[in-house]
Formats: structure tokens, C-alpha cells, sequence
């Protein structure tokens, strides 16, 4: 249900998903549907999850055997990066802002579901790198955004407006984010 839900919501939006779709692509009854979540942004949050999914297998890395500190993050990054760049992604996004406008409702359960959870998901990487002595961060968590911002850079911005992506120089930005990062965290001999 939540594949067929996920599929939905990414091609059409969530004002044109309809449940009845849903449960006829999921190959079971209204009802089944929501006697599992409830309602329509119950699924929503449940679909955008599943994607988020994904995305978060790139936190649960094995600190130990990954590489140095700089090759770990920059593996994070570029995953971050394809991620974010998928067109279907970038569409989707445009669609819940627009709908953000009708119903904010839309908006906070996507960052929820999404964002919020990914950010945290870093976080707690962040904090146990600084655990193992690798970094040194008094705010794990705006330092998560921060990591964030310098990866996507204008590229974000550029995609959701229809620019093509230009790989060159998300890896360039990819490659200066962790530098820079690095400079600002890492422990002295972690990099």
C-alpha cells in the first residue's frame, strides 16, 4: 500500500491521489487502507517515509571500516545529492510547496515525514562521530544543516527552477562542503 501510495503521490500530488486509486493500485480495499492509516495524510507521511528510507541507509554506515573521515562524509553527500536530485523527487517537491499553500497541513507533514527525520538520522551520525573523537561539535544538529546547505548550495534551488544539473559542479561543491566542514569539526589527524 505504501509502494502504490509513494508511486501516487510522487507522479500526481497529493491533491489528485485518491485513496480509492491507491488501494485499487495496491490491489485491496478502501477500507484495508484506512483501517491502516487512518486517513489521507496519515499515508502521506507514511509514503514519504518509505522514499526517505532510501536516504537513510547512507547514516548507518560502519564507522570503522568506511574509509577515512572525509571519504565518509563525501559518501554521504554524493548519496544526499542523487537523492535530491532525482526529477521525480524535484517534481514532488514542487507539488507539496504548491499544496503547502492550500493546506500547511500538506507542508509540516512532509517536512515530518522527510526532512526532519533525515536531519535527525544525520545528527545522531554526527554525534556519535563525535563520540568516537572524530569531530568536535557543540551543536550536532545545526551543524547537520549546515553540512546540508553546503552540499546542496544553489543546486537545490537551480533544480526545483528547471535548470539542468551540472555534475561538475555539484561535485566541486560536494568536494568544498567537506572540506570546509572538516576545517570547522574535524579532530586534529581525523580527516
Amino acid at each position: 500500500m505504501v509502494a502504490a501510495a509513494a508511486r501516487s503521490f510522487f507522479d500526481i500530488g497529493y491533491e489528485a491521489t485518491s485513496i480509492e486509486q491507491i488501494a485499487a493500485d495496491a490491489g485491496v480495499s478502501k477500507v484495508t487502507v484506512y483501517n491502516h492509516f487512518g486517513d489521507k495524510r496519515s499515508l502521506f507521511g507514511a509514503a514519504v517515509e518509505h522514499e526517505c528510507e532510501r536516504l537513510r541507509g547512507l547514516f548507518a554506515i560502519d564507522l570503522n571500516s568506511a574509509g577515512s573521515l572525509a571519504q565518509r562524509l563525501t559518501l554521504i553527500g554524493a548519496g544526499m545529492s542523487e537523492f535530491l536530485a532525482r526529477p521525480e523527487l524535484v517534481r514532488f517537491d514542487r507539488r507539496v510547496a504548491a499544496e503547502t499553500e492550500r493546506d500547511p497541513e500538506i507542508g509540516r507533514a512532509f517536512l515530518n515525514a522527510g526532512p526532519y527525520r533525515m536531519k535527525g538520522a544525520f545528527t545522531a551520525l554526527l554525534e556519535s562521530l563525535v563520540g568516537s573523537g572524530e569531530l568536535d561539535i557543540d551543536d550536532c544538529s545545526i551543524a547537520a544543516e549546515q553540512f546540508v546547505s553546503m552540499v546542496k548550495g544553489m543546486g537545490d534551488l537551480e533544480r526545483r527552477f528547471g535548470m539542468d544539473l551540472d555534475e561538475e559542479v555539484d561535485h566541486a561543491r560536494l568536494e568544498n562542503a567537506v572540506k570546509v566542514f572538516l576545517r570547522a569539526y574535524a579532530t586534529k589527524g581525523a580527516s
